[in-house]
């Protein structure tokens, strides 16, 4: 037997092994589970199934759809005037444009009041947009990455607690959202 036959047997036969291993190995899947709570593996909302997608637990308000945020802005706006947080002029739509989340920019809003700093400053440090307003009084603004509100806080404010405001600033976004129905 020549060493050329002697190859082409091996390839066959490693050819063949393979199919009949895949062969065999798509009929004892088509079968499904088998053994003791087979039953109960095969049913749609099993604990055992092997769909990722199924061990997530569903909120119940989950369904139910979030209010607008154009809406949730226009409740918000006088409320955030009458408390100093916007000016007179101001509307919360035009002050949160640049916050992809509404309790970001809530947040930073109460920040910069309850801190004293310039909420065009902040908001340009925590959102990382730079908007056409001038910024060139902000000390801290130099970079177009978005920084955590505890950071920014630290930048604008060494000598604060920057942590606990932050909390305090997000407690408070969270009230406003609570109050305007979301």
């Amino acid at each position: 037997m020549s060493k050329r036959t002697s190859l082409r047997l091996g390839a066959i036969l490693i050819f063949s092994v393979t199919l009949f291993l895949t062969a065999g190995a798509a009929r004892v899947l088509a079968q499904g589970p088998a053994g003791s709570g087979a039953a109960a593996a095969a049913q749609e909302n099993s604990p055992h199934s092997l769909n990722p997608m199924k061990w997530l637990k569903k909120d119940p308000d989950s369904t139910q759809p979030a209010a607008n945020r154009p809406d949730i802005e226009k409740k918000l706006t006088p409320k955030l005037r009458a408390s100093g947080l916007l000016a007179p002029a101001a509307t919360a739509t035009d002050a949160c444009a640049s916050f992809s989340e509404l309790d970001e920019c809530l947040a930073v809003l109460h920040a910069s009041h309850n801190l004293g700093v310039n909420f065009v400053c902040l908001r340009a440090v925590v959102s990382g947009v730079h908007s056409s307003t001038d910024l060139s009084g902000c000390k801290a603004v130099d970079g177009d990455n978005p920084v955590a509100l505890n950071k920014a806080i630290r930048l604008f404010k060494p000598d604060v607690n920057a942590k606990r405001e932050a909390k305090n600033a997000e407690q408070q976004a969270a009230e406003d959202l609570a109050a305007a129905g979301e």
